[in-house]
């Protein structure tokens, strides 16, 4: 008979699962996230902090200029309740950007000429500002704490069976299984509910959201000209370029329907051609 403490501990747990259960905006998809919203914006905003010390910030007056003026167009657009906006270009050749719970965004230098102009920069923070709407965030850790908690409890209850001999190897085996057959695909399924959020967002805003299948094939053109990815498809954490650009294209109809009732609402001077 089972104690009754053991019990105690699944309606406990079954408790924090049901609370932990939302729903994305845009996509509809359910997702746990034991972590609330505060809690993700608190450590965003820290490590913000942390990084406009350690990383130098860019004096490019038209750099910044146009980081601010698209940034602002997404922010008015974004499901982010309680977001402290900030937009920040960081000076790294890397071709890279990012928004942290809370509404930090950071821009690194290397990726604006692929952007091109407003249009394609629209598309990257869309992008960016999708993953803090959707807080992937809170999920990924939420995950990372579930199979870290499976491993220990399945690495324990081996230990103590008459196959202990055995435990070790399992317990790596599982921690192998879990990247491949959890944390990586849900890293990509991830990156793909941004692009569908994101190529939204940037619509909304007033940009055309054809913009976002062309940066995205210029980005194709940057990883080929440096030898594109040594990591197999399987165990990479985002969609493959064609892939991402397949799916971009597949959302063209939704995105440009927003696009046109943007355009619709906003005066002429907003609506990028």
């Amino acid at each position: 008979m089972r104690s009754t403490s053991h019990w105690k501990g699944w309606v406990v747990g079954l408790a924090v699962a049901v609370a932990g259960c939302s729903t994305v905006p845009e996509t509809g998809r359910s997702q746990m996230n034991l972590f609330s919203s505060e809690q993700e914006m608190q450590l965003g905003l820290t490590e913000f902090d942390k990084m406009k010390k350690e990383v130098p910030i860019s004096k490019d007056p038209a750099a910044n200029a146009m980081v601010q003026r698209v940034g602002k167009r997404i922010a008015a657009v974004a499901q982010l309740p309680g977001a402290q906006w900030e937009f920040v270009v960081f000076e790294s050749k890397e071709a890279n950007a990012f928004c942290l719970p809370g509404g930090k965004v950071g821009i690194y230098t290397g990726i604006l000429p692929i952007c091109q102009d407003d249009a394609g920069l629209a598309a990257v923070m869309g992008h960016e500002v999708a993953h803090a709407v959707a807080r992937h965030g809170g999920e990924r850790m939420t995950q990372a704490q579930a199979l870290s908690t499976v491993g220990q409890v399945g690495g324990a209850l081996l230990g103590s069976s008459k196959y202990s001999e055995w435990a070790p190897l399992a317990t790596q085996a599982y921690g192998v299984g879990a990247q491949l057959g959890v944390a990586l695909p849900h890293s990509r399924a991830q990156e793909s509910e941004a692009d569908e959020i994101g190529i939204l967002y940037m619509a909304r805003a007033g940009y055309d959201p054809r913009a976002a299948v062309s940066f995205w094939e210029r980005f194709a053109d940057y990883n080929n000209a440096r030898g594109g990815s040594s990591t197999s498809w399987f165990l990479s954490t985002h969609p493959t370029d064609a892939a991402r650009i397949a799916h971009l294209k597949e959302l063209l109809p939704k995105a440009e329907a927003d696009y046109q009732a943007a355009k619709a609402k906003a005066p002429a001077s907003k609506s990028n051609p």
